[in-house]
Order: structure tokens, then sequence, then C-alpha cells
């Protein structure tokens, strides 16, 4: 997409991000109901009324376009830009009020991402990534750490739980080669990876409307995100994902993901 187009789709882009923040913090620690999805993933009120209430913004800017999100499904999938949507991205924390979870915003072009933002409405934190831009934490710009041995990194994932069993062993080959390993945090681990806190973030099953936001914010901070097999990320990518601050450091990660 062109620079200048792009440039015209992000304010709106952050409208859509405001406008969930503030039904997230209406709804911050208040006895909301929760339901238990066919997958057993919980979904809470203020996930169905961001959802509901971007779909609808997005409709009336832009009718032609595609969205798909987590709690209703795809429209118009097939279109050349489509949003994804995840009004909460981290549920489990929202629920007991850890304010750790984000509102994932993305617009892809033919598969691609291409714009992406990561929302914590409680913090007040805000991370705008899009392609051939650097990556914008709260209006200043923000880089990966690279300068680094494996052995001196931090490393996040939400949950060694989530991994199936073949891949919780490809996930405990790095485990044991990094410094530290931090539990928790879903699309904030990313975040924290684009500031530089984070070095190497890796998930598995994720799907598209979890993982296409993250692309632009670590590629536009200098970082490098793929699938375990290094493959770039596209709408169609299998949901097992790894994003490091470093190349060097992502190459000896993918490795041992092997």
């Amino acid at each position: 997409m062109d620079a200048k187009i792009l440039e015209k789709i992000i304010p709106f882009a952050e409208e859509l991000a405001t406008a969930a923040a503030q039904i997230t913090r209406r709804m911050w620690r208040k006895p909301i109901p929760v339901e238990v999805k066919e997958d057993d993933s919980p979904v809470t009120k203020a996930d169905k009324e961001i959802e509901r209430t971007l779909r609808a913004m997005i409709k009336q800017k832009f009718p032609e376009h595609g969205i798909i999100g987590e709690e209703f499904g795809a429209k118009n999938p097939d279109a050349n830009l489509t949003w994804l949507l995840d009004p909460i991205d981290g549920t489990s924390s929202f629920m007991v009020g850890r304010p750790i979870f984000g509102t994932l915003i993305s617009l892809c072009e033919n598969g691609v991402p291409i714009l992406g933002i990561i929302d914590q409405p409680i913090l007040g934190e805000r991370w705008i990534g899009a392609e051939r831009m650097d990556t914008i934490f709260n209006n200043t710009k923000h880089k990966t750490r690279n300068r680094m041995k494996l052995g001196d990194t931090t490393l996040c994932t939400t949950s060694p739980n989530l991994f199936n069993d073949n891949d919780r062993k490809k996930f405990e080959k790095v485990r044991e080669k990094v410094k530290y390993t931090v539990y928790g945090g879903d699309c904030y681990s990313y975040g924290l990876l684009a500031n530089g806190t984070v070095d190497v973030v890796i998930e598995a099953n994720l799907k598209p409307h979890d993982f296409c936001a993250l692309v632009p914010i670590i590629k536009g901070a200098g970082g490098v995100i793929t699938d375990w097999k290094g493959k770039d990320i596209t709408l169609k990518s299998d949901g097992n994902v790894v994003a490091c601050g470093a190349v060097h450091i992502h190459e000896q990660v993918r490795q041992l993901l092997k």
C-alpha cells in the first residue's frame, strides 16, 4: 500500500483502539458475565461489546473492507484489505484484574499484515506499527534490544500449558538456553519486546487475530517475527510464532525449534 494512503488509515485505526479502550475501562474489575466457548476459552461481555462496536465503525468508514474477528467470525474475508480484531487478547488476565492484556487491531493487504496496534487501556499504553514505518509507543519511537548473546536473553510465553507435547519439548530447548523465562502476558509481551525489555517470545496455535497485529510492530521496532520454520507471517500462517529482538538470536532460536 502507498505510504500516504496508509498514513491516512492509521488515525482511524487509533479511533478504533480508543473506542475499545473506553468500553474496557468501563467494565474493568466489574462483575460481568463470562461464558466458555467451544474451545474452552473464556469470553466476556466486554469482548463482545468491543467487537460489535469496532465492526460497526469499520463498516461505516470502509464498507468494502473485510473483517475477521475473534468473537463474530469473518465478513468478506477475501477482500484486498481486511481488518482483524481481537477485542481482548488475554481475557483471563482481564477477568482477574491483571492489566497485561490488550486489544489487537490489524489491517492486512492481500493477506499480509501492514498495520498493527496493541492497546493496553488500563495502563494507557499503545503500540502502533505500520509497513515501512518506525514503531511508535505512546508517541515515541522504540527499538528492540539486539546486542546480546542467547544466554543473556529474556524469554516470554503466555503459558507452557498451551503447547502440545511435541511443541513443548521444542520450547524447552530454548528455555534451557536463555537466562530468564517469564510466563503470562499474551500480546503485552510482544509490546515489551518492541520496547527492548524482552528478547524472545514463543507461542503456538495462535489464530490470525492473535498474531497479525504483532507483525508490523515487531518489524518496525527492528525485530524479527516469523513462524517456527522461519517463514513470513501472513493471514494463512499456522499460528506457531517466534519473535526476537535481534536477527542472530532469532536464527539460534529457530534452529532450536526445529
